[in-house]
């Protein structure tokens, strides 16, 4: 049974940084790439940074300059790194596992930045 499970979520005050982590477990089969995305109450889910396997990346504009997006030394990991938080950052944040037939998802983590 596959597995995809998010970490290091919390509340953090604006200005601050938080460091979320995914790990994957089971027989996941071929991975394309990884990423991050988030939706905010009321709002569609929308992706904040992807990695492929190849080590491309890609960014949100909203979050470029801040937010880092790395792979684990464990296979089918994947950090993103967030500083200087700010407000419009607060959603929950699920992380994707791409494959080359589809993907699989985890439960979310929640960020809550206060002002």
């Amino acid at each position: 049974q596959v597995q995809v499970v998010e970490s290091g979520g919390g509340l953090v005050q604006a200005g601050g940084s938080l460091r979320l982590s995914c790990a994957t477990s089971g027989s996941i089969g071929r991975v394309s790439a990884m990423g991050w995305y988030r939706q905010a109450p009321g709002k569609r889910r929308d992706l904040v940074a992807r990695i492929t396997t190849g080590g491309s990346t890609n960014y949100a504009d909203s979050v470029k300059g801040r937010f880092t997006i790395s792979r684990g030394s464990a296979a089918k990991t994947v950090f993103l790194q967030m500083n200087n938080l700010k407000p419009e950052d607060t959603a929950v944040y699920y992380c994707n596992v791409g494959l080359l037939g589809g993907d699989y998802w985890g439960q979310g983590t929640q960020v809550t930045v206060s002002s």
